[in-house]
């Protein structure tokens, strides 16, 4: 009789099932459960003490309860208190709650917020909580109008990260320079700021890179920003879309939501840093008897007077002075013998030096430079060998290298300054079909570097020279002379370039245009003229550009002066790349005002790029095989 579709299978099931078990024992491999999937949401708040927006509060202490373990990334850096308090606050850690005890006085009837910016994140996988902030009020009333806006590089449009902003109510520009911030918050790493919890009324707003941590511009190298008008925050209603997914492709549901939309939301703040570098003189070197190195920190406009302490007073002109890296590197030839043959120099340099007011004020230091000798040992080892005291030739140099441009000119360059040098000691040939005939030139040397010579000529597509010195033509003033010297320079042809014009739109004020190569770096520039930017002779490549409105005309981009109340000249990019080749011709039409200021510099030479926060997704089949291990016999069983 059969129930329920039972049938009893005898004793003989019991061995085939004892068999099954002893194969299924002797093959499986028993994995170590993976876990399960990455936990890839950030924490949720769930409650704090005192609650959110709590009023009246006279408390010291605020408790934050996430729904996970966190942790606060580098909280003296990244927890922001505003407005601003003397004493810093505790911030800690314990599980799942996130302490801060503030150690300064409450005033009465504000509103303080705690922005966590993006410190917070879990403890396990560090997913970061965005923009997290804590408000209460100490009065009746919590002030919730919000700011935001973003903070770029004046000079070159980076987005700035972790920059602090800030808003004063006093009108005042000296606010700045002498009050902390009123209500503060600190850009992201896309150099976006928003400020919360602001009450109505009119505001300063200031960006500031606060090196002491005292919300003020009170240090000349801080970088700074600062927006020419009042802003006035306000809030309207509005409406949104807001789509729910029902998967990563499929959409489920459009809605319209209602919110309030905190204005202005679009603020832009160039940061800069004033010209400002304090003039005092480094430690001097002579790095060879003939020749010393004044170096200063700062480029200097004004030379240095020397006057000789020890022996008697040398001629007028006794050195030479070769300006270097822009005018802070004065190197000093000595031209008189009876001066650099002493082991010891005693010099007074009188000088411009910066006082604490970083005003510069006549400073006169006495200098001792000494000068090491050849060890006698040496000597001695050199004149029992017999050696020859080998020949130190005067190398001249000549510049460019080959292939040179059009635009190039030539130049010769020394290692020491010459005694009566003139163009006539110099041959320098063009080639003619097979044939070398000599060019004129003119010969000019350098206004800063006494050791760098011109030899003045316009210089032709596919044009050959070939530059000769006889042996011993040339003397230093230290009595080398020049080996024969010989060297060819040759032109590239018309067909190895490109040309490019770029009409410009939207610029009515003196400009010049940078073209710049993948590393933002400029490579050529040229005055916007008749409303337009043209660049000859190009070499392959990919370019990009760059407009700076040059409001005082002296070819290179200024930085502001808050004290003045001028901002830094600015700066437009284009987001087009261009891309040249040998032998051809490119018009472009560029309007500057196109495109607002955050999105035109293209993504390739923008350097402050946001991380990447993908999660790296798990492999869970690998991660079962690493985590197995073997079982033969029954053993995994139980048995």
């Amino acid at each position: 009789m059969r129930k329920c579709g039972f049938e009893p299978l005898g004793t003989g099931w019991l061995w085939a099932g004892w068999g099954a078990l002893m194969l299924l024992g002797s093959c499986a491999n028993m994995a170590t459960p993976n876990g399960g999937p990455y936990d890839e949401m950030p924490p949720k708040f769930l409650r704090s003490t005192p609650v959110f927006h709590a009023t009246r509060y006279e408390g010291k202490r605020i408790e934050i309860v996430f729904d996970e373990l966190v942790q606060v990334e580098r909280p003296s850096e990244n927890v922001i208190i505003t407005p601003p308090q003397k004493k810093p606050p505790v911030v800690r850690v314990a599980g799942k709650k996130v302490r801060v005890e503030l150690k300064d006085t409450l005033l009465p009837d504000l509103t303080y917020t705690i922005d966590f910016t993006n410190s917070i994140a879990d403890n396990n996988e560090k997913n970061m909580l965005e923009n997290f902030s804590f408000a209460f009020s100490t009065g009746d009333v919590i002030d919730s109008l919000e700011v935001a806006g973003i903070v770029l590089n004046a000079e070159n449009l980076e987005p700035m990260p972790n920059i602090l902003v800030g808003l004063h109510r006093n009108p005042a520009d000296s606010a700045f320079t002498t009050e902390p911030f009123f209500r503060t918050s600190k850009t992201n790493e896309r150099g976006r700021f928003v400020i919360r919890n602001i009450a109505p009324g009119s505001y300063r707003l200031y960006a500031l890179n606060d090196v002491n941590r005292d919300y003020r511009f009170d240090q000349p190298g801080e970088e700074i920003a600062f927006h020419d008008s009042l802003i006035v925050p306000y809030f309207e209603f509005a409406v949104r879309q807001d789509t729910l997914w029902k998967d990563s492709l499929t959409v489920d549901t459009i809605r319209m939501v209602d919110y309030t939309h905190f204005l202005p939301d679009d603020l832009i703040l160039r940061l800069f840093k004033e010209k400002f570098r304090r003039q005092y003189m480094l430690r001097p070197e002579r790095t060879q008897p003939h020749l010393f190195a004044l170096k200063f920190n700062a480029p200097v406009d004004t030379l240095p007077e020397l006057t000789l302490l020890n022996g008697d007073p040398p001629e007028a002109g006794w050195y030479l002075t070769q300006r270097l890296d822009g005018n802070t590197t004065l190197n000093c030839w000595i031209a008189d013998s009876t001066v650099w043959q002493q082991d010891t120099l005693f010099l007074q340099v009188a000088y411009l030096k910066s006082d604490s007011l970083n005003i510069l004020r006549p400073q006169t230091d006495t200098l001792r430079l000494s000068m090491r000798r050849q060890p006698p040992a040496q000597a001695r080892r050199r004149t029992k060998k017999n050696e020859p005291e080998p020949v130190e030739y005067l190398l001249p140099q000549l510049k460019p290298g080959a292939p040179a441009e059009p635009a190039d000119t030539m130049a010769l360059l020394f290692t020491e300054p010459l005694s009566g040098f003139t163009k006539e000691q110099l041959l320098l040939e063009l080639q003619q079909d097979t044939l070398w005939r000599p060019v004129d030139f003119t010969l000019l040397q350098d206004s800063a570097d006494i050791l760098k010579y011109y030899l003045l000529r316009t210089l032709q597509y596919g044009e050959n020279y070939r530059l000769t010195i006889d042996s011993a033509a040339l003397h230093s003033l230290y009595g080398k002379w020049n080996n024969a010297f010989q060297t060819t320079l040759g032109i590239k042809s018309k067909d190895e370039y490109g040309h490019l014009y770029l009409h410009l739109e939207g610029v009515r004020e003196p400009a010049f245009v940078e073209l710049l190569n993948a590393s933002d770096a400029p490579v050529r520039k040229a005055t916007v003229e008749r409303g337009g930017a043209l660049f000859m002779n190009l070499g392959p490549g990919k370019y990009y550009a760059r407009l700076v409105l040059d409001a005082n005309g002296n070819g290179v981009w200024d930085t502001g002066n808050y004290a003045e109340g001028r901002q830094p000249e600015v700066v437009f990019y284009s987001p087009k790349l261009y891309e040249m080749r040998a032998n051809f011709e490119v018009e472009e039409t560029w309007d500057v005002l196109s495109v607002p200021p955050t999105a035109q510099k293209p993504a390739e030479i923008t350097k402050n790029k946001p991380k990447d926060v993908t999660k790296k997704k798990r492999n869970y089949k690998e991660e079962g095989r690493s985590q197995s291990g073997s079982s033969s016999g029954l053993g995994g069983l139980g048995f």
